[in-house]
Parts: structure tokens; C-alpha cells; sequence
């Protein structure tokens, strides 16, 4: 428990934190507002197509406050410190202290997961009131099914974003990738194109737990409409499977990498 204490503290004073609050809290909500402003006529009429989703793609595209989080979660552990300080590193410190490094990731994780869920929930109360505010009594209403597959979406990515850059010891890479990702163009979009097991990657995956309209919905990040591959809950399963895997894989890197340290 001290551990996991002292995770949770050392995310809440790293600066960055509180760019990935302010992102997954609120970019959420703008996505869903301008998404209500340019569906308001159509959903009026009712003749909208996307009633069902508006709101959900907001949640898919805040996502990106998690991915800082997650990135940082483990990139903070490796910065040089200041000559003042000693020049050396957070992780030497932390391997110290916690004597198991499987309590340490576990502990890491547990501070992750924790905000991630807590991020969610503040992002899904602003969204709804930015749809509530928009559309008053034409807003639809949140499912409750639809919001737990959101939460578990946000907390899938922040670990996958842990694992990643627990393995390459830098965080650049990770968050640039899975930026751009979530934001700019999906890889496992473009992948599936091409080949149907681009839908068992886990951003196509995930996104079914929540995204979903009958057959088909819209991607977050391109607005591009697509058949529905998964059911949610499958598509939990195959992003669950891919967070537990980089989670192995990356503890015990870090186990023979770091133990010395």
C-alpha cells in the first residue's frame, strides 16, 4: 500500500500530469460539443444518423490524456536529475526502496489504473454536459454499458502506453506513435484495408467495447465509417489480452534489465 501511495504521489507532482488532466478531462467534451453542433439540425429532424454516437466519439479521442499519463508513469523514472541533485535517476531511487520490482510495477500499474478510471468519469460528466448544454431535451441519453466499455477503453490504452514505455526506457516514441494514432490517422484503420487482422489490434478492438452503432460506427480519429468486427465484450477480451501481454513481456525486461540498478 505505502508503494502504491508513493506512485500516486510522484504522478501528481510530475508538471506534465496535469496536461493529460486537463486533456482527458476536457478535449472530450469539445469533440462531443462541435460533434453536436454540426448533428444538431439533422438530430432535430430526426433524421441524424449518429444520434447514437454522439458523445462516444469524444470519449474515443480524450483518450489521449491517458496515453501522457501512462507515458509518463514510467518516463519520469528515467530522466537525469539536475547535477545539484546528484545527476542520477528516479528509477535507482524506486528499486531501491521497493525491494520487490514486481510490487514496484504492480504498484505503478495500481496508480495508473486508479487515475485512468477517475479521468474517465470527470471526461464522461463533462461530455454529457456539453451534449446536455447543445442538444437539451434532443441529447441522448448514456448507456451505461457503453460508458463502462469507455472507462475500460482509457484504462487498456494508459497501460499499453506503460508497457511500451517500459520497454523502450523513453517516452518520445511511445507518445508520438500512439498520439498520432488516436488523433491523426489509426494505423489499424489503414492495416484493415488490407487485412482482416487489423481488427484484432487493440485500438480497433477497443473501440468496439464502446463505439458502436448496430453494424457500423464511426472512428474517432478519422470519422470513417466501418462494420462492426467485434461484440464489445470480444473486443474487451482482445485488447484485455494484448495490455496483459506488453505487461508481461515488459516486467520481465525490466526485471533483468533493471535489477542491477
Amino acid at each position: 500500500m505505502r508503494a502504491f501511495n508513493a506512485e500516486l504521489s510522484k504522478l501528481f507532482s510530475l508538471p506534465g500530469i496535469w496536461l493529460a488532466f486537463l486533456i482527458g478531462a476536457f478535449a472530450p467534451a469539445v469533440i462531443a460539443a462541435f460533434d453536436s453542433i454540426v448533428e444538431k439540425e439533422d438530430i432535430i429532424a430526426g433524421v441524424s444518423t449518429r444520434l447514437s454516437e454522439i458523445g462516444y466519439s469524444g470519449l474515443g479521442f480524450g483518450v489521449q490524456g491517458v496515453i501522457i499519463l501512462g507515458v509518463l508513469a514510467v518516463s519520469s523514472e528515467y530522466l537525469t536529475e539536475s547535477s545539484e541533485s546528484g545527476g542520477g535517476q528516479q528509477i535507482t531511487t524506486s528499486l531501491t526502496v521497493v525491494s520487490s520490482r514486481l510490487h514496484f510495477l504492480l504498484a505503478k500499474a495500481g496508480a495508473v489504473t486508479v487515475i485512468s478510471i477517475l479521468l474517465c468519469m470527470v471526461a464522461i460528466m463533462t461530455t454529457a454536459s456539453a451534449t446536455n448544454l447543445i442538444l437539451g431535451e434532443y441529447a441522448p441519453a448514456f448507456e451505461w454499458s457503453r460508458l463502462i466499455g469507455a472507462v475500460c477503453y482509457w484504462t487498456f490504452t494508459a497501460h499499453l502506453a506503460l508497457g511500451i514505455t517500459l520497454l523502450t526506457k523513453n517516452g518520445i516514441i511511445p507518445l508520438a506513435v500512439l498520439m498520432i494514432n488516436s488523433s491523426v490517422v489509426s494505423f489499424s484503420v489503414l492495416l484493415s484495408k488490407i487485412t482482416k487482422l487489423a481488427f484484432y489490434l487493440p485500438d480497433r478492438a477497443g473501440l468496439e467495447m464502446f463505439m458502436f452503432t448496430s453494424d457500423k460506427f464511426h472512428t474517432p480519429s478519422t470519422g470513417s465509417l466501418f462494420d462492426r468486427f467485434h461484440t464489445p465484450f470480444t473486443g474487451g477480451l482482445v485488447m484485455f489480452a494484448w495490455v496483459a501481454v506488453f505487461f508481461i513481456v515488459a516486467a520481465i525486461v525490466f526485471h533483468r534489465r533493471d535489477v542491477a540498478s
